[in-house]
């Protein structure tokens, strides 16, 4: 189905500098070549420009690519981190975060307990 989002498996952001003239054979490339990934598993790809307020999507769908272009509007910039090389996995909610402009990290946002093995998760000191 044509732009089903969804149905990846997970989110990649590619960290640094992308160039958004590259199209889906570059930036399949770039899934390649620099961060040793195969483009045709069930996850999405997100690159961003040098200005921050375009982002590309690259999404494998079974019997082709899908990519995605969003343009922030009114002097609107995507909070995109610049400090690593390589991918970074995120959730549904960061990826929502990130769509909106919002930092990916939000550092008040509620957290899921980790698994400690108590079922209401660690204890409040």
């Amino acid at each position: 189905m044509l732009g089903d989002i969804p149905a990846a498996d997970e989110i990649y952001i590619v960290c640094g500098y992308t160039d958004m003239r590259r199209s889906i054979d570059g930036l399949c490339g770039i899934v390649q070549e620099k961060l040793h990934m195969d483009p045709r598993r069930s996850a999405l790809y997100l690159f961003c420009g040098r200005r921050c307020d375009r982002i590309k999507a690259l999404l494998w769908e079974g019997d082709g690519f899908l990519l995605l272009y969003k343009r922030m509007e009114a002097q609107g910039r995507f909070r995109w981190t610049r400090n690593c090389e390589e991918a970074g996995a995120i959730c549904w909610q960061q990826f929502d975060w990130l769509m909106s402009g919002l930092e990916v990290e939000q550092p008040k946002a509620f957290r899921p307990p980790e698994n400690t093995g108590n079922a209401l998760g660690p204890r409040a000191s």
